[in-house]
């Protein structure tokens, strides 16, 4: 009997404990991460996909602060692709550790994704992701003039860099991950929602663009098109809730997709936080399959159908 086909999105934060960002703090949580893989791999092909929210920023500020005439920081397309490296090295050294120790080999592949979108999205008339480091509003200002970038003020903490966040239209990589997956390797994509990339309108070659994909909806869109069996959106809780963090809150654990979308439009859930998350599992159980909201620790248990806010017709 095959195994099920399994997209996991693990969220940027999930490779860091207690807020520490050094690389050996991280790489001591992907090893977690990568044993819990390697051992559901024995019953699931699964692609890993993950968002790079902290990493990328941290890549942005080095670039930034580091910048000069004869070495110019490297746009934003650029830095996604290489926190996509940064993070795959670590979760894929780690799953082939795991194996190694139980005197056992795997196939473990890191691609870097490039995901396409659409040059004329609404998004990039109204960039809304906060990026990068924070300013007064003073240094702020002055960055937009220089740089031609777009501020604005973040929840009293100050100002930032804000971007476009398009959504995913395709996979550029998609026949080489499924050929991937066929060979029976792990594989790890889509990191940190992909590179975001565009089509020439005359030559149709593809060309980076500044932007951030949210990881969820690239996830979702890359489950979708590999014909995943279930996708898991992997978060700090253990279910999506009505009345967050109230006296009153409610975990949720079966939902039709219509139940979903009908607590998204009345906004129980948080943009840029839960909302996407909700959003993205619904649309892939929209298609008959099953999305699922969990906590890494009870991935295992989820992936049973045990766990989690499930989502299904």
């Amino acid at each position: 009997m095959p195994k099920k086909r399994v997209v996991i999105a693990l969220g940027g934060n999930a490779l860091q404990k207690s807020g520490e960002v050094s690389a050996e703090s991280q790489k001591s949580v992907a090893k977690q991460v990568g044993a819990l893989i390697a051992k559901l791999s024995s019953k699931y092909d699964i692609v890993v996909a993950h968002g790079n929210g902290p990493q990328v920023g941290n890549i942005l500020i080095h670039e930034e602060q580091a910048a000069s005439k004869d070495a110019p920081a490297m746009p934003l397309e650029t830095a996604v692709a290489m926190s996509q490296g940064q993070i795959g090295y670590w979760l894929a050294q780690s799953i082939l550790n795991a194996f190694s120790k139980e005197g056992k080999t795997k196939k473990v592949a890191t691609v870097i994704t490039q995901v396409e979108v659409d040059k004329t999205d609404p998004a990039f008339k109204n960039p809304t992701k906060p990026v990068g480091q924070f300013y007064t509003e003073k240094e702020a200002l002055k960055l937009a003039k220089e740089k031609g970038w777009i501020v604005k003020e973040d929840s009293g903490r100050g100002w930032r860099r804000v971007v476009p966040s398009p959504k995913p239209k395709g996979i550029v990589e998609k026949r080489e991950i499924i050929d991937l997956i066929k060979s029976g390797a792990i594989v790890i994509a889509a990191g940190g929602g992909g590179v975001p990339v565009y089509r020439t309108k005359i030559l149709r070659t593809l060309k980076g663009i500044d932007a951030v994909i949210d990881k969820d909806f690239a996830a979702e869109k890359l489950a979708e098109l590999i014909k995943a069996d279930i996708f898991l959106s992997v978060t700090a809780v253990d279910n999506a809730f009505l009345n967050f963090g109230k006296p009153d809150q409610v975990a949720l654990k079966n939902l039709t997709p219509k139940e979903a979308e009908y607590y998204s439009r009345q906004g129980f859930f948080k943009a840029g936080s839960m909302l996407p998350k909700v959003l993205a599992t619904t649309e892939f159980a929209e298609k008959g399959k099953i999305g699922i909201i969990c906590s890494l620790k009870n991935l295992e248990e989820a992936l049973k159908l045990k766990s989690g806010t499930i989502i299904a017709k």
